[in-house]
């Protein structure tokens, strides 16, 4: 970890809004690789307003708060099931209020790794989600790849990933991450 300041900060954001969902316990899983020096925080979203330009006049506290988060991170990793092909309606609904100019577009060249867990499998909405990164001018990681389905077999019951596989990976994308970061 040379070369690095003295404390990263990486946020997380997960795109199901269930408390013990997969997805969140893949981000606890990748915060648990991660070293001392480095801070991790959960964004919540669960909170926001849907997107509305007219709220773009008196912006919500929920949204400031979300945008100072992110201003804050050093890097962003995204965890997001597959809903009918896609990425969620409560993150796609974040990615708007994050990327207006209204907010100075926090996301733009931000480091950012997406990763996704689903009870059958994950994969369309991944690609979806990084065409959007890419949209937003954002530097995507995009390896390894952590696409976790048949998660049910993956966490034990309260939430928590217990796959030595996907942990391995959760290692590398880590180890690729900081990389970027030096």
């Amino acid at each position: 970890m040379e070369n690095l300041k003295s404390e990263l900060h990486i946020v997380g954001i997960c795109g199901s809004l269930r408390k013990e969902s997969f997805n969140r316990g893949l981000l606890r899983a990748f915060e648990q690789q991660l070293p001392d020096k480095i801070k991790f925080t959960e964004a919540d979203i669960s909170e926001l307003p849907f997107f509305s330009e007219e709220r773009e006049q008196n912006l919500p506290e929920t949204v400031l708060k979300l945008k100072e988060l992110v201003e804050s991170a050093d890097a962003l990793i995204v965890s997001t099931p597959e809903y009918n092909l896609s990425y969620t309606a409560v993150l796609k609904n974040a990615l708007e209020w994050l990327s207006r100019s209204s907010l100075q577009r926090p996301l733009a060249g931000k480091p950012v790794v997406v990763m996704g867990a689903a009870s059958v499998q994950v994969g369309v909405s991944l690609s979806h989600l990084r065409d959007v990164m890419y949209a937003l001018n954002m530097k995507l990681i995009n390896r390894p790849i952590i696409q976790v389905g048949n998660a049910r077999e993956k966490f034990d019951e309260k939430g928590n990933l217990i796959d030595s596989g996907v942990k391995e990976l959760l290692g590398n994308l880590k180890d690729e991450l900081i990389n970027a970061l030096k």
